[in-house]
């Protein structure tokens, strides 16, 4: 089975234009209707990652994580 993809808009009447295609002539389809999403989307800073994201790591005890991966790694 091979699949079409077309872009086109709902008109106000609820009908929709499909570009001409001989293949599809006569048959039977099914129609799958995703509405595309705005391309206004919420623009986040630089700021607002860092402040989301400082501090992550900062629970964790780096030399000691250090030390005994070495300490395994070099038995």
């Amino acid at each position: 089975m091979q699949a079409y993809r077309f872009e086109t808009r709902i008109s106000k009447k609820g009908t929709i234009q499909l570009p001409f295609n001989k293949q599809l002539i006569d048959r039977e389809v099914e129609i799958i209707i995703l509405p595309k999403q705005d391309l206004k989307s919420d623009k986040k800073s630089a700021a607002d990652f860092v402040k989301k994201w400082t501090g992550f790591l900062s629970s964790t005890n780096i030399e000691d994580s250090k030390f005994k991966y070495l300490n395994e790694k070099y038995k």
